[in-house]
């Protein structure tokens, strides 16, 4: 079995440690906040940044950390990094000046350890794989619960979405894309990487009612279009007209996103690949600057 199997499978233990946490540090109503992350991290500091605004509890950017604009003034910046090592995550907390700084990460051992000022440790979720499932989906449900978003039985949804079946079909699709309205927008863009992370699929992902606006283009009978959280009215009619598969379903988005991840592993074992270990990817991306 990967690494990542066990990783994924252990969620619903991870999210609800998660939930029994109360760490100091994170954002308070009402500052004035910017999330910063790589890759997986940044999908996750995009929902997050949409959630904890349309809650009303501040303004809220979310950067890559390469984009990070250390000159805007913000009450607090907020670094989401499972290895604690990754170049341009510590670069944007060095430019950081007179605000204050926390970091989530897998490993407070690591430099940016000494580059937040305060540190919340997940270790319990910390991973092996390169790819990153259970540390995303653990911060992303430790945040919400801070904001009051967190849903008493996520971890029970979770386990539902490691027991329910993947959509019809989905093993044999050529084309995926992953839709997603809100705070569910970042949650697609993370489904859309896991799968193209995991078994190099052709794979995309959009605000939901932007798909309409070209990108339903290339939706046909080898497609699958996977909503994350309920699509807008007359939607879901629109892509079947096309002949692409469809997924829904009542779960939570971030549940459903556990589905992803069983899609993205599946999708690797059928064609040969190790998910733990992508292509050209390495867990930490750790850069060799001037």
């Amino acid at each position: 079995m990967a690494h990542v199997d066990e990783e994924i499978a252990s969620q619903p233990e991870c999210w609800q440690r998660a939930l029994d946490l109360a760490p100091e540090n994170l954002p308070a109503p009402g500052e004035r906040v910017a999330v910063v992350g790589c890759g997986t991290s940044l999908y996750i500091a995009q929902a997050y940044a949409t959630m904890r605004e349309t809650l009303g509890q501040g303004e809220t950017d979310a950067f890559a950390a390469s984009e990070f604009p250390a000159a805007r003034r913000y009450d607090r910046v907020l670094a989401l990094t499972r290895s604690g090592t990754t170049t341009e995550v510590l670069a944007a907390l060095a430019r950081v000046r007179n605000t204050e700084t926390v970091a989530i990460t897998g490993d407070p051992g690591t430099p940016v350890g000494d580059a937040a000022r305060h540190v919340v440790a997940l270790e319990f979720a910390d991973e092996k794989s390169v790819v990153q499932t259970r540390f995303a989906t653990t911060a992303l449900v430790l945040l919400r619960a801070h904001l009051g978003f967190a849903p008493a039985d996520l971890p029970e949804q979770a386990r539902r979405a490691l027991e329910a079946p993947l959509p019809e079909g989905a093993l044999d699709a050529g084309q995926f894309t992953f839709l997603g309205t809100g705070w569910t927008c970042g949650v697609a863009q993370e489904a859309a990487l896991k799968v193209r992370e995991a078994s190099s699929s052709w794979t995309e992902s959009y605000p939901a009612m932007e798909f309409r606006h070209g990108p339903i283009s290339v939706s046909g009978p080898a497609s699958l279009v996977w909503f994350l959280g309920e699509p807008p009215t007359g939607l879901v009619r629109q892509v079947e007209s096309t002949g692409a598969k469809v997924s829904t379903t009542t779960l939570d988005p971030l549940a459903d996103l556990i589905r992803a991840q069983r899609l993205a592993v599946g999708l690797a074992a059928k064609q040969g690949l190790d998910p733990d270990h992508p292509r050209n990817l390495t867990r930490s991306i750790v850069l060799d600057l001037p």
